[in-house]
């Protein structure tokens, strides 16, 4: 199995909000909803998913386990407080969505429990997010690289990532890119306007099309009609090579997200 390459995110959106967001991205074509334990949606996620009366198997549900829940008698039992909040007998793919902060909880431990709620059918696939290279060895040294379906990590023209990004490939382990149009700051950059121009596309649609040809998973997210449209006819755009390279030139090493007492040492 592998990640769609197109997805909808659900991340800093609630209530009537979400609802909406999950709604409208459904009846436009979207079938693959990610969301987590801390975003405090999975109840609205799951609502939006239930009134639109699309069967099961057509989507790819992903929710990722909160830190305060890693311990082995605790995750499994999160997990499932999830499902019931999503309405649903088990997830596409679950992820760790965080390091456990200062290892209080050993990768070994919760790694072996996620791949224990694959066993038991709660979720189709496992995976992990904002991993290093170091954590990334550590969890293959848990479960087998066989087993972590993607690395869900932060991923722009402006934080390409390059060193995680190559060992996880090497390892055959997907990329999933959030934030990928940096809080929208990337839709305003020169390079990255001229190439949507040429191209007749919009910014956004240039920057999510970059990454998918990098062979990333994109989980954008809007409370708006018309962008979740727009977003969406990224996945026929094309860029050429230099176009490709225009963009792998604006790295700059700008990470955005990098909570205090959560966040690992980044390579």
């Amino acid at each position: 199995m592998s990640i769609p390459a197109f997805g909808l995110g659900t991340f800093r959106l609630q209530g009537q909000v979400v609802i909406d967001s999950v709604s409208t991205g459904l009846a436009l074509g979207y079938r693959v909803i990610d969301t987590a334990q801390i975003y405090e949606n999975e109840a609205e996620v799951g609502e939006a998913i239930a009134a639109s009366g699309i069967a099961r198997e057509e989507l790819f549900i992903t929710s990722k386990i909160w830190v305060a829940n890693f311990a082995k008698d605790r995750l499994i039992d999160s997990l499932k407080e999830s499902l019931r909040k999503l309405q649903t007998d088990y997830l596409d793919l679950t992820l760790i969505h965080w390091p456990s902060p200062e290892d209080q909880v050993p990768v070994e431990e919760f790694m072996g429990a996620l791949l224990e709620a694959k066993r038991l059918g709660l979720t189709r696939q496992i995976g992990i997010s904002n991993f290093t290279v170091d954590l990334m060895q550590q969890a293959i040294a848990a479960v087998g690289a066989e087993n972590i379906a993607t690395n869900q990590i932060e991923l722009h023209p402006y934080l390409q990532n390059r060193k995680v990004v190559e060992f996880a490939q090497h390892q055959g382990i997907q990329i999933t890119s959030y934030m990928t149009l940096a809080y929208g700051e990337v839709l305003k950059d020169p390079v990255i306007q001229q190439i949507a121009d040429r191209l007749q596309a919009t910014p956004a649609q240039v920057t999510l099309a970059w990454a998918m040809q990098l062979g990333n998973a994109v989980i954008p997210s809007s409370t708006k009609r018309a962008n979740l449209q727009s977003n969406l006819q990224a996945c026929a755009l094309q860029l050429s090579e230099a176009d490709m390279a225009l963009i792998a030139s604006l790295d700059r090493g700008q990470r955005l997200t990098s909570p205090k007492g959560i966040a690992p040492h980044w390579d």
